[in-house]
């Protein structure tokens, strides 16, 4: 646990994420300071009390960078290499993470990505509980240690994120399925819609649920995104183009009159949409897993990174260290329900699981 005297972060960048970031620490008991590249939002952020002063300094444990993704790797650069007190930890918000991984290599830097958003623009926009529920993704990498990926996770859940580990270039692969490509056909369907509507005005008055469902996401904030769409391009292009593959399908059996296909297409989906996780599960029913780990590089990544593939959520993470620094043990909290398959893939891993 963190000692309330050292519970002190620091945001750099005070948008909609950042400003969210520092409203839900405020909540959580946190002392929060930020700072941004426009006078007039740092301004507007002390005033209503977003944070608490602009400064960073030595007395803060924990850093997010919310800038730009292009910015995150030169900004915490720069924050580490000023700040070498080994109990900081830094972590960014950015949707996209290999570039970001490969050119921080500090071990206190572990990148983050919570995967929640708005329509809505700007710190005017921010949320104390936008991170409720959430998914919130770590990259952990070998150089991670459990003291870092610990503190951050203890903190996101903290903030109600469900925390996930993966592999960052399966980060980007990944959620250019599952956020960037939405997003782009989201504005190509809006664009089209609008197209239309300029000879057929009535178009947007028969825009129901679906449609407004499909294409809420186009309303947010444009400017954040091309930074992101062009540090993920090549993962965006091929599910661009396997998704271009299924229309073009899809559009061969409309015109082949092949109802089957469509009939096969459409009830696959509904499958698949029904089998989609729900958000945090509040069971009490929790198992307490103790699962013994080397001083070795990638420990850590192993055990959670499995945890992720197996759509396995940690409730709490302790570190508990041997004597002599021969390694020591993680404490984990999981659904009771996925205590024994999750035991068995760790110890097929070469872990020793016991249960508490």
């Amino acid at each position: 646990m963190i000692s309330p005297i050292s519970r002190r972060a620091h945001v750099v960048g005070l948008g909609l994420i950042g400003s969210s970031v520092a409203l839900a620490l405020r909540d959580a008991g946190w002392t929060v300071t930020g700072s941004d590249l426009a006078r007039a939002i740092e301004d507007a952020a002390l005033g209503t009390g977003v944070i608490t002063g602009t400064a960073l300094s030595d007395e803060h444990c924990l850093v997010i960078v919310a800038t730009p993704a292009s910015a995150v790797a030169p900004t915490a650069n720069a924050i580490l290499r000023e700040f070498s007190h080994e109990t900081l930890v830094v972590t960014d918000v950015a949707g996209v993470k290999s570039a970001i991984v490969n050119d921080v290599s500090d071990p206190r830097f572990l990148a983050g990505h919570p995967m929640a958003g708005s329509e809505l623009r700007g710190s005017a926009g921010a949320r104390a509980d936008l991170f409720q529920g959430c998914t919130w993704v770590l990259t952990p990498t070998n150089a991670t240690t459990p003291e870092t990926y610990g503190m951050l996770h203890g903190v996101l859940r903290e903030l109600g994120a469900n925390v996930v580990a993966v592999n960052a270039d399966d980060h980007d692969r990944l959620v250019a399925i599952a956020s960037h490509v939405p997003h782009l056909l989201a504005g190509a369907l809006m664009n089209e819609a609008s197209r239309v509507a300029e000879q057929d005005a009535v178009l947007l008055q028969l825009a129901a649920g679906g449609f407004r469902d499909m294409t809420r996401v186009a309303a947010g904030d444009p400017g954040i995104w091309p930074d992101v769409l062009f540090e993920n391009r090549s993962a965006i292009s091929l599910a661009l183009q396997a998704l271009e593959d299924r229309l073009a399908a899809l559009r061969r059996a409309l015109n082949d009159d092949d109802h089957e296909t469509v009939s096969r297409d459409l009830l696959s989906a509904a499958s698949a949409r029904r089998r989609l996780p729900g958000r945090a599960l509040h069971s009490e029913n929790l198992a307490y897993l103790r699962v013994a780990v080397s001083d070795q590089p990638g420990v850590l990544a192993a055990v959670t990174t499995t945890a992720s593939e197996m759509l396995v959520n940690i409730y709490d993470i302790e570190i508990a260290h041997g004597i002599e620094g021969k390694g020591g043990t993680l404490l984990l909290a999981i659904d009771a329900r996925q205590a024994e398959p999750f035991s068995l893939a760790l110890v097929a891993r070469g872990f020793e699981v016991g249960h508490e």
